[in-house]
């Protein structure tokens, strides 16, 4: 019995895939022929299902940004990127796509120590660190070994020496490992929907308002409260937005 519920899994499931990558196609040559509103019900009909790729969502942007969607044109590059973030085919469209918004917000760059410690972290995922640091682990163990078996002084000095090394590389490792963590469970970005959004000072419709921003800027969401989200953009400006108004990537 379990056998075929097994085949019968797995039969749906390819088919399901066969049948998502006929509509892909066929949402593909509607584009094709700049029938752009079509290709897009059928590209989202495919995210229903559960199907996410850097392809998808990229064809997705192409299409919004054809109709001037400036907003989901944006949103979807993104979301691409997420899935491939070299890609540079959706790096260049998603300027493109910017290039079409009204908020001009400067980015306040990181310095001194800090950048230095961010450019270190961001040079591997967290697993990559992960893996780092168990290789080090081995060094120090297979090295102190030698250290404690070996006769000969200089072998002595040359292992203990690496073994330290192999240890400090764990615990550099380590640390790169859970800041890379840090920096991801921290990076919560959005996108702006509405057409104009009026920021607040607190979560409630009397507060008074900071700013206002436009479809397509994209925010960092710090915290939910009901309904509204406080969010920070690239200036490091905070202020509270209606959580209907933005669009969460992750």
């Amino acid at each position: 019995m379990q056998l075929l519920r097994l085949l019968l899994f797995c039969s749906l499931s390819l088919l399901g895939t066969s049948q998502n990558n006929e509509r892909f196609e066929q949402a593909n040559a509607l584009y094709n022929d700049a029938k752009y509103a079509e290709a897009i019900d059928i590209y989202e009909s495919i995210l229903d299902t559960d199907v996410h790729s850097a392809e998808l969502y990229f064809n997705l942007g192409n299409a919004h940004y054809k109709l001037n969607n400036i907003a989901p044109s944006i949103y979807y590059y993104e979301k691409a990127l997420l899935l491939d973030p070299n890609d540079k085919d959706i790096k260049n469209n998603l300027a493109f796509a910017q290039n079409m918004t009204i908020d001009a917000i400067d980015k306040v760059p990181d310095v001194g120590f800090s950048r230095i410690v961010k450019n270190i972290v961001n040079t591997a995922s967290a697993d990559t660190w992960a893996k780092i640091a168990i290789v080090g682990v081995f060094i120090f163990v297979g090295l102190f070994l030698l250290y404690h078996f070996a006769y000969a002084t200089t072998r002595k000095r040359i292992a203990f020496i690496v073994s330290v090394i192999g240890m400090a590389l764990a615990l550099f490792s380590l640390t790169m490992a859970f800041q890379k963590q840090r920096i991801e469970r921290n990076d919560n970005p959005a996108i702006v929907f509405a057409q104009e959004s009026r920021v607040k000072t607190d979560p409630n419709k009397t507060s008074e308002e900071v700013f206002r921003l436009h479809e397509g800027t994209k925010v960092q969401v710090l915290e939910p409260y009901d309904d509204w989200y406080k969010i920070q953009l690239a200036d490091k400006s905070t202020g509270w937005i209606p959580s209907t108004d933005i669009k969460i990537l992750k």
